[in-house]
């Protein structure tokens, strides 16, 4: 998952002061409807680098279209945390953009607002979208696109679509047997693990984060890490590491996991739409499909995600962002923009069936993720990370699976209350 910021731009020439960013410029704003509630005033905007290169026309337009300033500021770095404390300084955009797990710690800290669309707005976006950027029963923020990992293959190393992770080490050990790759997978680890990409193998073997209230809503009571379950997850997946089958590696980190694709070490890659541009640079010929699960398993499920735009609640110009978030985001023009500054699949259906014609990867993106489970946007989430990565790498290494998930369990269960 690729969750960026960048430094600070300036937008329609106009120099910008951005309280906790560095530098970087680039304009950008949409344009809203010329029945703002604003005729007058200033909109600021936080994003990452790639974001505020899309925006920068659209900036323009719904300035010009408002008769306001737009600033636009490109964060670097820590974008979710620098928000959340210019939000309590008073010194916050009135409009952020980010990932939908974000959400619960916003909420959480005062910092973002409920947006209101109506029901044939929300008719217009993918189901799950809209389901992410809900909580507690209310609409937090307009999706612009989705994302999930998925299996990426170099189809000269490996013609067929494994069906199983069994399938999948079996063929990358004969590569190997053969000198044809030097790596089984390329799935990031590192020395602290990723929960993130190792999850479609965590569920398919049994093992869950969270249980679910009636109302379908995670419950962070029901914690599975450090349960059965997750034993006998974590189990399998050590099977793949280090001193089983050498298929997962701590030596294969969120740095060099698609480069060493690319270079063709390895014929299997789990990663998201941000490794495309890569693989069709170094000229791979590729295909995707679902990551296996293991053999006699549950279904592998990724977990998806959604970016989004969020009315900060300490802004400055609550009305104008309302405006620009509700019936500007929502607009095909600006969701194709974004798609174009990275390819992932638009949220807003009309967005998503204008580009998919030109586009084949998006439907098999989008088949790999459908039933994929909705990146927990809790308050509790932020306790999973670290214990969980770090618990994932050690058992890869050859730790102990039972000793080592149930003192992850312990940690995580210790950090929610």
């Amino acid at each position: 998952m690729r969750i960026r910021t960048a430094g600070v731009v300036t937008v329609l020439g106009l120099a910008l002061a951005a309280s906790g960013c560095g530098g970087d410029n680039s304009k950008d704003e949409p344009a809203a409807k010329a029945t703002s509630p604003a005729a007058s005033g200033k909109l600021v905007i936080w994003a990452d680098d790639k974001r505020t290169a899309a925006l920068k026309p659209f900036a323009e337009k719904f300035g010009q279209e408002n008769g306001v300033t737009v600033e636009v500021q490109a964060v670097s770095k820590d974008l979710q945390t620098n928000f959340v404390t210019a939000s309590q300084q008073g010194s916050g955009p009135d409009v952020v953009v980010g990932a939908h797990d974000w959400i619960g710690n916003l909420v959480q800290n005062g910092a973002i607002d409920p947006v209101q669309l109506a029901a044939e707005q929300k008719s217009g976006f993918n189901e799950t979208a809209i389901k992410a950027v809900t909580f507690n029963g209310q609409l937090y923020g307009v999706p612009y696109a989705t994302e999930n990992v998925a299996l990426i293959r170099n189809t000269a190393l490996a013609p067929e679509a494994p069906k199983t992770i069994e399938d999948l080490v079996a063929t990358g050990k004969k590569l190997k047997a053969e000198k044809k790759a030097s790596e089984i997978l390329c799935l990031q680890s590192g020395q602290n693990g990723d929960a993130y990409h190792i999850y479609p193998l965590y569920t398919s073997a049994g093992g869950y984060l969270f249980g679910t209230a009636a109302n379908g809503d995670y419950d962070p009571k029901d914690l599975g890490v450090g349960k059965p379950e997750s034993i006998e997850a974590f189990t399998k997946i050590g099977k793949l590491g280090e001193k089983g089958d050498g298929a997962l590696k701590r030596s294969i980190t969120g740095e060099n996991s698609i480069a060493t694709f690319t270079g063709k070490k390895c014929a299997f890659l789990v990663s998201g739409p941000w490794a495309i541009a890569d693989a069709k640079k170094a000229g791979i010929s590729y295909d995707i499909s679902p990551v296996p699960g293991f053999a006699g398993g549950k279904a592998a499920q990724p977990f998806v995600g959604v970016q989004a735009f969020y009315v900060a609640a300490k802004g400055k110009n609550k009305a104008l962002a309302q405006e620009f978030v509700t019936n500007y985001v929502t607009t095909p023009e600006l969701a194709v923009a974004l798609y174009q500054a990275e390819p992932r699949p638009p949220a807003l259906t009309a967005a998503f069936d204008q580009v998919k014609g030109t586009d084949p990867d998006l439907a098999k993106f989008s088949e790999a993720g459908k039933d994929g489970q909705v990146l927990p946007a809790i308050p509790a989430m932020a306790a999973i990370w670290d214990p969980f990565g770090k618990a994932e790498a050690a058992v890869i290494g050859g730790a102990d699976p039972a000793k080592t998930v149930t003192a992850a369990g312990k940690t995580i269960s210790g950090q929610i209350k």
